[in-house]
């Protein structure tokens, strides 16, 4: 069954079945963790009600990085196996993670207006993970502008690959150099934030973990379908309407 899931129509059916489960149990968790983040977390001593929007901000750009570490993963497994699905895989979540890239940088905006007193600057963790959405920018403007899609993901590959470097940089940033930015609050040695704050950050990470998670599958299912529609199961599955 495994390996059924790195052949394209395996997995279009696993993932049809799967990716309403994802997305449903993603939506219950947001709710909880919004509740949680909202009503049930106490107001913060230094930032006031302000520093609630890191139950968003947090997961979204956690996930930015890693959906580009896996899509680095599997880019160079397409590359050095010539498989397809693995070209699908990364294709697939690079819209979902150029969105939670967005939304990291759109909240962190709004949360350092009233933090630092000003929207932007250019500190080396907000340019870099700047540089990380431009990445996810050119790695779709690239995929959508070869018609040959067997040339636009080697290409995307090689965009995947160069531009991983730029992960370790946002995550070490505030080690290495003197930052605004906050350091990090949650480390292997544990965690400075209050217990109910770190509950609520953690459901509201396997929130949008599941989101990405079903959006993903979603966008790969339909890559499948465009890709695979001279095979007869496709042109079956597209006559369903089971895309």
């Amino acid at each position: 069954m495994f390996r059924s899931l790195f052949e394209p129509q395996g997995f279009y059916y696993f993932a049809g079945r799967t990716v309403k489960w994802f997305f449903g149990l993603a939506f219950v968790l947001a709710v909880i963790g919004l509740y949680l983040g909202f009503f049930v977390c106490p107001i913060d001593a230094t930032q006031g009600n302000s520093y609630r929007i890191i139950f968003i901000h947090v997961p979204a750009a956690w996930m930015s990085m890693l959906i580009y570490v896996l899509m680095a993963v599997f880019s160079a497994v397409a590359l050095a196996a010539n498989s397809r699905m693995c070209s699908i895989f990364a294709a697939a979540m690079a819209p979902t993670g150029a969105i939670m890239c967005f939304v990291a940088l759109f909240c962190g905006a709004v949360w350092g207006r009233p933090t630092w007193g000003t929207y932007w600057v250019w500190d080396a963790r907000l340019t870099s993970e700047l540089i990380l959405l431009f990445l996810y920018l050119g790695f779709l403007a690239l995929q959508s502008s070869i018609a040959d899609h067997r040339r636009a993901d080697r290409a995307c590959a090689v965009i995947a690959l160069v531009g991983v470097v730029n992960v370790p940089i946002i995550y070490f940033s505030v080690r290495w150099w003197n930052t605004l930015h906050q350091g990090a609050s949650i480390t292997s040695s544990g965690s400075s934030i209050h217990p109910i704050m770190l509950t609520t950050l953690l459901v509201m990470l396997a929130a949008i973990w599941l989101y990405c998670i079903g959006a993903s599958f979603a966008r790969a299912r339909s890559i499948i379908l465009e890709r695979e529609r001279r095979e007869t199961w496709a042109q079956e599955a597209a006559l369903r309407g089971n895309v």
